[in-house]
């Protein structure tokens, strides 16, 4: 099994951190892919991955954690630094995200596009995939990646959205993240849409220490959570677990160039 979006790296895993690292690869979950969040983390993330080899890590600037007043300047300050961090580390960081659209904060949304274009361009630079965070927004997504005509795919990070929304992204070259929101009965449009997405399409993930699994509310989710992830998908395409585990893993390393 593979975790393709976990944060394992925030300060609520300090006191645990390596315990549930062992217990993940006790249980069989083999690698784990932290994304980036901001320029000031990737150091910590960076030292991460060498403390625990079986980590995957990303770089990149998610629009919930920037800081400062949003303005162009902002948006060139970290390029700047982004290139700086990405020449310096190119075959250590295996995707540019966790970067995209939130139509949900405050943030303007201009500004935010300022800078997942950025992104875009350092990914393209890099010739690294894309992990794509998406809140009310996969038509200004797919908006932009068209635009760039961006070559080398990613995860769309907890995806949610129509058969017709996921066959686009698919068509892109990503992957669809699949995580704790097919647990919930009443993401009957989410489940409905996974349900007949090919398997082919679709990688697993937790989003730890958020999106909490059906029957888990109000308690820290983590990575050893991943297998009932896979029980779930394996229910809704009627499948064996195995055969969940198998081809997901396949599709992380493809996507991911690995």
């Amino acid at each position: 099994m593979i975790d393709s979006h976990c944060h394992i790296d925030l300060d609520v895993f300090n006191a645990n951190r390596t315990e549930i690292l062992k217990r993940c690869i006790d249980i069989g979950i083999s690698r784990i892919l932290v994304p980036g969040l901001s320029v000031s983390q990737f150091k910590s993330l960076l030292a991460l991955s060498y403390e625990y080899p079986n980590l995957d890590i990303a770089l990149g600037c998610h629009p919930y954690f920037m800081k400062g007043e949003p303005c162009q300047a902002v948006v060139k300050q970290n390029e700047l630094a982004l290139n700086t961090l990405a020449k310096k580390h190119k075959d250590k960081f295996i995707a540019v995200g966790e970067c995209g659209l939130d139509g949900n904060l405050s943030l303007d949304f201009d500004f935010q596009k300022a800078m997942l274009q950025m992104q875009i361009e350092l990914a393209i630079k890099y010739h690294k995939p894309l992990i794509l965070h998406h809140r009310q927004s996969h038509n200004e997504l797919i908006r932009l990646l068209k635009q760039n005509e961006f070559p080398h795919g990613g995860i769309i990070h907890a995806f949610s959205g129509s058969e017709q929304i996921a066959n686009t992204y698919i068509e892109m070259g990503f992957m669809l993240g699949v995580g704790g929101t097919i647990t919930y009965p009443r993401a009957k449009k989410t489940r409905g849409s996974i349900k007949t997405i090919p398997l082919e399409f679709i990688v697993l993930e937790t989003d730890s220490p958020d999106m909490p699994l059906n029957g888990f509310q109000g308690e820290i989710n983590t990575p050893l959570q991943l297998p009932l992830v896979v029980k779930e998908l394996a229910i809704l395409k009627q499948i064996s677990e195995h055969e969940v585990i198998e081809q997901t893993t396949r599709n992380y390393n493809k996507v991911l160039s690995l």
